[in-house]
């Protein structure tokens, strides 16, 4: 972590208090604070990148801060001005500019986070909150180069359901996600692609959202990610690739349903291009086996010349870092 944080308080009977930029240190919670019993939490990840002219910029921060409303609606904690908030994030990493890394393909991650602090046992809106940020440096996500994941596909396990809260960046969310992570691992699997339903859509890989790119029946070549249905977070780097693509205009670019069955279909007719899962931590990270239901699924995704996911890798952080190449 850097030298300083971002914290303001809320009561529910003076609002908002007076925002702080300090020095980091520990936070003081009385042991009854609802976060600590009740899960009542939501955070938030995003980037600052130096570039080539040594400006640091953030990226689409808006985006991050609408998600972060929208979690705060959704578990009863307190909405606020997100204009005003983006004024203080910006703040404070100017503040910590010397911790955001010079060389390349790194970056100073930004952890916004909002807990409900009130110290009353019983499961009720917190009359009490803190939303505090805190920043730090972090090197590549493929520090030798990028390299392709394997994933465990277990249709016993999921992620969310309608009506759930899959689509909002909370903590609870995540919890339940670690025991299958392990599972996965001791496969020696390096994550996990969550399915949904009796016809097992793919929804996403580990924290990331999916894209699957694939000769439709057809004929046409087509990149396909899974709707926004309440059941996937609606990312910063999947609105990305999506408004990336259409740009582009070179082939289909859709938000549907795609099962299971759809992806071994199209790879036992050669139809099956890439797969790969886009997010803050990595931006993309390419897919290169899949098991499910206890076979090994080869995915050609690194066999393709030209491949889509290092265009689109290379032109997202290019605009990460101002260049305007790609």
């Amino acid at each position: 972590m850097s030298d300083h944080m971002f914290t303001v308080k809320w009561t529910a009977d003076q609002g908002w208090h007076k925002p702080k930029i300090s020095p980091l240190r520990n936070l003081e919670l009385h042991p009854a604070a609802k976060v600590l019993h009740y899960a009542q939490e939501l955070f938030e990840g995003l980037k600052a990148y130096r570039g080539h002219d040594d400006k640091v910029r953030l990226f689409r921060p808006d985006m991050n801060v609408r998600r972060l409303l929208n979690s705060a609606q959704r578990i009863e904690l307190p909405k606020f001005d997100g204009h005003e908030f983006l004024q203080c994030l910006t703040k404070l990493v100017s503040i910590e500019r010397d911790w955001v890394p010079q060389y390349p393909n790194s970056s100073l991650y930004i952890r916004p986070t909002l807990i409900g602090t009130e110290p009353s046992l019983g499961v009720a809106k917190s009359n009490e909150a803190l939303l505090f940020v805190l920043v730090g440096p972090v090197g590549p996500y493929f520090a030798t180069g990028i390299k392709p994941v394997s994933l465990l596909a277990d249709p016993k396990y999921v992620r969310a359901w309608p009506g759930g809260t899959g689509d909002k960046k909370l903590g609870c969310n995540y919890a339940p996600t670690l025991m299958v992570q392990h599972e996965a691992e001791d496969q020696k699997l390096q994550q996990v692609l969550w399915l949904f339903g009796e016809d097992e859509q793919v929804t996403e890989v580990g924290a990331m959202n999916v894209m699957v790119f694939l000769k439709n029946k057809d004929g046409e070549t087509e990149l396909v990610t899974p709707p926004l249905s309440g059941i996937i977070l609606p990312g910063v780097t999947r609105q990305s690739v999506l408004d990336l693509t259409r740009e582009w205009n070179e082939f289909k670019v859709s938000e549907r349903k795609i099962t299971m069955a759809e992806v071994r279909e199209a790879l036992k007719e050669n139809r099956l291009l890439e797969m790969f899962g886009c997010g803050t931590a990595c931006v993309i990270c390419p897919i290169e086996r899949l098991v499910h239901r206890g076979e090994s699924l080869h995915i050609p995704t690194m066999e393709q010349s030209n491949s889509l996911h290092t265009r689109i890798l290379k032109a997202i952080t290019d605009i990460q870092v101002g260049c305007s190449c790609s």
